[in-house]
């Protein structure tokens, strides 16, 4: 799916996702991955079942407000006690396909919230 093109100046927008990508600003991405604002980065290598308690606890040194956790094609939900560390220091944790969560970002950018995605490949 294509998402409408409306790029802030320096940030992170997805502008596009489908079968094995992402688009951030135009720019295709494939994997697993982290984005915030100003990067996307590499997450971990795997998928949903190869997640571990340190894959989340490498989101804290990000300082987000809130943590969006794009769960892949479809929504699952992972144990808590993978996001205990996140829950523990006050930040938020939602859970959502990956689509939704591309989505969700967006808006939350735009409200100028400090959001990370950490999305699993689609």
């Amino acid at each position: 799916m294509k998402m409408q093109q409306s790029l802030g100046q320096g940030q992170n927008l997805f502008t596009g996702y489908g079968p094995g990508h992402v688009m951030i600003n135009a720019v295709r991405h494939e994997g697993n991955l982290i984005v915030t604002a100003d990067q996307a980065l590499p997450w971990f290598e795997g998928g949903f079942d190869a997640l571990d308690e340190p894959d989340f606890a490498r989101l804290l040194e990000l300082r987000p407000e809130v943590v969006l956790f794009g769960s892949g094609p479809s929504l699952r939900f992972f144990h808590p006690k993978l996001s205990a560390a996140l829950t523990a220091a006050g930040i938020g944790v939602e859970v959502m396909d990956t689509a939704a969560a591309c989505r969700t970002f967006n808006i939350l950018l735009a409200e100028d919230r400090r959001v990370v995605a950490a999305l699993l490949a689609i």
